[in-house]
């Protein structure tokens, strides 16, 4: 690797030092002040946040530091249109608060997969989408979110790949312990403003680097490797020259590299079921004080989700005009050289500007970022991925655990996803010609598109029933991954070395795949529903979209095992009073690790039905009910106008 300007001086090191010490005090300070002890105290503080920390919140689990690397590096390749991708968001923030937030809050439900089993009833899609979700996370979010921080601090202090990767997890996995909801939401608005803060710095010394943004629209198209001899043979110039369409989000539908009905029509399904039907997104949805705020903390985030095209997707292509024998090399012996991997270097894009760019003081603050960006997602998907495996798979396995039993389960399993994670980052890396963001968008083409179809039906279309949904996502599933295997069995290649997989197999773009499985999906899934017997509305009541306002009792599908529930429960809490009190250093450790289910005074039956009701209210004062829905209004006609003026 060349000479690497580490951060080694004291400006660059105290500012990181200085950040630490801030996040684990806002950590600290919401663990503290959030009640998370009591088990009524837990769900009303779950639906206390303000529209601003939901907005800064969702948009800062949404931004990984897999988005700094991945885009800006893919950006680099290929031009603007990547951006498209974050400003489809736009829209679907728009329909994750207006069409899906009141559905689920009128359900009652906190995970996406009890959603399911109260709409559908039976347990075997419950415990389907948490091991589908489970998988998800791993091969995209966990491992490509790990990789690209660790290339940020091999980069910056000049750290092996795997040692920097074992660093960063011991400082998540002390974060996850002190978490909570409350205490991750905070810092995530402490982390959205400094990420904001930093990227604007940084894109302000990139445009004054390459002279405004005339002279980078020039200097992009010419932004050519000074090596382009491989073994004594000359590269094919396709595989080095900017794309001639590189300022146009819409391309052409056959030859581009992200084609236009793709990305309108394959991407807004993924978008639909990564923004609508995610449980890290959505469990911050449900977190908010009322539906107002749910709807203004999404047009917070769309608003925000407007920036990274101009703060991470213009700064990666200015990589690439700076140091473009670097980011744009093409010789596999060459990019073994400066990065690592022989498949390209445009994952190093970002992470250099920042590295060159940057005064002392300055680049301490946007390694900063990158951590905070890669801390705020991990952080969530641990808590969100343990939740799912301990609620929704460990109960099934282990019929009467303790809760002792299921807290143990929980961190357990999370040291093994940890484990699996850093298995499979060699992959990440070698994966679709070093482009992250394009590996961890064809992975989520091929297994989200049947969950989408489910959500989307089952709100819309009170026929579909438990056999046609579960058939809909196994043969969605098999489709999915008939396509996934032979993909990395045979390797995305490069253009240099491009991959033997057949056309057949290999030869359709991602997102027109994405299209064709959700109609294949929609398609087993009305076919069987209607082959078999319907559900009776008295189970649908608020659950999908034509019954939403009914006042009826709603009989839940699952109404016996609750039942069960409670009853075990009322067993547990008896088994309890007879337990003596802990000593001083027992009680310190179960309140830092919320353990400590203080008994307060067990709610009287009226207390409890006010407490229900309180939680699944989707009511709004009318004044703020129309301020927002103009909002929602004007945030769709920006979209439209942003995709337009650079289509």
């Amino acid at each position: 690797m060349e000479s690497i300007i580490r951060i080694n001086n004291a400006a660059d090191i105290s500012v990181i030092v200085l950040y630490f010490l801030l996040v684990l005090a806002v950590g600290l300070w919401a663990m503290y002040s959030t009640n998370r002890g009591t088990v009524g105290g837990f769900f009303l503080a779950g639906r206390s946040m303000v529209w601003w920390p939901i907005g800064a919140s969702l948009f800062a689990s949404n931004i990984g530091s897999g988005h700094f690397v991945g885009i800006a590096g893919t950006a680099a390749a290929g031009g603007i249109a990547i951006g498209g991708y974050e400003w489809n968001a736009l829209i679907f923030v728009v329909v994750l608060g207006w069409i899906f937030v009141p559905i689920y809050i009128k359900a009652g439900v906190v995970t996406m997969p009890e959603y399911l089993r109260k709409r559908f009833g039976g347990k075997r899609i419950q415990v389907y989408l948490s091991l589908l979700s489970l998988i998800i996370y791993v091969f995209t979010k966990i491992s490509a979110d790990i990789f690209s921080g660790a290339i940020f601090i091999q980069l910056a202090i000049g750290l092996n790949l795997y040692l920097a990767i074992i660093i960063l997890l011991a400082i998540t996995a002390l974060y996850t312990i002190t978490g909570g909801l409350a205490a991750v939401i905070y810092t995530d608005t402490l982390q959205t403003f400094i990420m904001v803060l930093g990227s604007f710095i940084l894109m302000g010394f990139a445009f004054a680097e390459v002279g405004g943004y005339e002279a980078f629209m020039q200097k992009y198209m010419a932004a050519i490797p000074s090596n382009i001899s491989s073994g004594g043979t000359e590269v094919d110039p396709a595989c080095y020259t900017p794309r001639r369409d590189a300022f146009h989000i819409f391309r052409d539908p056959a030859s581009g590299d992200l084609p236009w009905p793709g990305v309108v029509f394959g991407l807004s399904i993924l978008a639909m079921w990564y923004w609508c039907t995610d449980q890290v997104i959505v469990q911050r949805c449900l977190s908010g004080k009322n539906m107002s705020h749910v709807k203004a903390g999404c047009i917070m985030c769309g608003y925000l989700k407007l920036l990274p095209m101009f703060i991470i997707v213009m700064p990666g292509m200015i990589s690439r005009i700076l140091y473009p024998d670097v980011v744009a090399c093409v010789v596999p012996e060459i990019c073994q050289h400066y990065c690592g991997t022989s498949v390209g270097c445009t994952n190093i894009a970002y992470p250099k500007l920042v590295v060159e760019l940057m005064p002392n003081g300055l680049r301490g603050l946007m390694l900063s970022v990158m951590l905070a960006s890669l801390m705020s997602s991990l952080t969530s998907i641990f808590n969100s991925a343990s939740t799912l495996f301990t609620m929704d798979i460990y109960t099934k396995i282990r019929t009467r655990p303790s809760e002792k039993e299921l807290m143990l389960a929980g961190r357990a399993f999370m040291l093994l996803l940890i484990g699996i994670s850093i298995a499979w980052v060699p992959v990440v890396q070698s994966a679709q010609s070093g482009q992250l963001f394009d590996y961890i968008q064809s992975v989520t083409s091929y297994l989200g598109p049947p969950i989408a179809a489910v959500f989307l039906l089952g709100i819309f279309c009170k026929r579909v029933n438990e056999q046609g949904a579960f058939w809909g996502l196994i043969i969605g599933l098999l489709a999915g991954l008939s396509r996934m295997i032979p993909e990395f069995a045979y390797g995305t290649g490069s253009c240099v070395a491009p991959s033997n997989c057949p056309f057949i197999i290999c030869g359709i773009h991602y997102l027109y795949f994405a299209l064709i499985l959700f109609g294949v999906s929609a398609i087993v899934i009305l076919a069987v529903s209607f082959m078999t017997k319907p559900i009776p509305d008295v189970h649908l009541y608020r659950l999908c979209w034509s019954l939403r306002h009914s006042k009826e009792e709603r009989i839940d599908l699952d109404a016996d095992e609750e039942q069960d529930r409670a009853d075990e429960k009322d067993d547990e809490s008896v088994n309890e009073e007879n337990q003596q009190d802990p000593g001083c250093c027992r009680k310190a450790y179960n309140w830092f690790c919320g353990l400590d289910q203080q008994k307060g005074p067990k709610l009287s039956k009226e207390e409890e039905e006010a407490l229900k009701k309180k939680l699944t209210d989707t009511s709004e004062v009318p004044l703020w009910r129309n301020i927002v829905n103009i909002n929602g209004i004007i945030l769709l006609t920006v979209a439209v106008f942003c995709h337009a003026y650079f289509a």
